[in-house]
């Protein structure tokens, strides 16, 4: 399991333990599995996806460590 913690400026959108994410990395989608290597990745606007449910932003960074994964996002109206 992945702890996911995604951020806007506004406030705490979601905070929980999922299955994978996937993020509209600036190089293209790409999905974060559980013992997924660590990065940092900025995002593009796109769709991001976790357990079923989606949220659609228009930018913001990702970092992944220790199957934890952090996003602060700007999303859309």
């Amino acid at each position: 399991m992945l702890k996911l913690k995604i951020v806007s400026p506004e406030r705490v959108e979601f905070s929980g333990e999922v299955e994978s994410v996937k993020v509209p990395g600036s190089m293209g989608q790409f999905e974060i599995l559980t013992d997924h290597a660590p990065i940092i990745s900025t995002l593009q606007k796109g769709i991001v996806e976790y357990d079923g449910q989606q949220l659609a932003i228009l930018g913001g960074f990702v970092e992944v460590q220790k199957n934890e994964v952090s996003l602060c996002i700007e999303k859309t109206e």
